[in-house]
């Protein structure tokens, strides 16, 4: 039976520094404070000995009452073994993005450029102070079924929150797209940055990191605001956590 990467327990020898007692599988798990904390903090992540895909709150948890909910706890290997699997792909940043505005080129959100026209709920986010009081506003604390909300231009649901989405872009920071020689436009599709350029070059564990895109539960106004069409987020490929799933793309030639 194939294992998901937070079914795995990590080899110390790839993390310096790591506790002997959490080399064991399990993934992030996102906990509410007691009250406010430094937002520069990871106070609400709690790495969770035996949580993953099918017991996404560790051990006791399941997907029993969870089946029309995305997948969660979904490293960037898990999301492209399946995607291989199926006859499918992961999609580029880009193709995220033009999926995600639904025709709306431009606008601030999926949906135009109000974030809750006339107090409408229309994606799965943060109400409220982060990481402590969430008013659940949007009736979800966590995922939310697929189809809670309205789809975009696209008929396409849930393209901003809920959970992240993988791409299979590696991780770059923004810069003005070249011109190839001869060419009077950008490619239609253009691709982020190379597996070297996106490790952090500080970090001892130097894992390479791709792009998420598309927010989640999580993302709060006083936070990060990244509910939006143009936001990403910069992932190690070995990281899966509570809020973090995927979708699959098929390309016609």
């Amino acid at each position: 039976m194939l294992l998901f990467v937070a079914e795995i327990a990590p080899d110390p020898r790839d993390y310096p520094g790591l506790l002997p007692e959490l080399a064991q599988p399990g993934s992030l798990v996102f906990e509410p404070t007691d009250g406010p904390v430094d937002p520069a903090s990871v106070y609400w992540w709690d790495f969770r000995i035996g949580a993953n895909w099918h017991a996404p709150l560790g051990p006791g948890s399941s997907i029993a009452e969870l089946g029309d909910h995305p997948v969660v706890h979904v490293a960037h290997a898990d999301a492209l073994a399946y995607a291989e699997w199926a006859g499918k792909r992961l999609p580029t940043e880009a193709e995220f993005e033009f999926a995600a505005r639904g025709g709306l080129d431009g606008a601030d959100y999926a949906w135009g450029d109000e974030l809750a026209p006339h107090g409408a709920m229309l994606a799965n986010y943060w109400h409220g102070a982060f990481p402590h009081a969430n008013s659940l506003a949007d009736g979800w604390l966590r995922t939310s079924p697929v189809g809670s909300f309205p789809a975009n231009g696209f008929g396409l649901f849930d393209m901003i929150g809920n959970v992240w989405e993988w791409t299979d872009d590696w991780f770059a920071q923004p810069r003005a797209e070249k011109k190839h020689g001869g060419s009077c436009c950008i490619p239609a599709n253009p691709r982020g940055g190379t597996r070297g350029g996106s490790i952090v070059r500080k970090d001892p564990i130097r894992v390479p990191r791709k792009v998420l895109k598309g927010g989640s539960h999580l993302c709060a106004a006083d936070y990060c605001q990244r509910y939006r069409p143009s936001a990403r987020y910069a992932q190690p490929v070995d990281t899966s956590t509570c809020h973090i799933g995927f979708r699959c793309v098929i390309r016609r030639d």
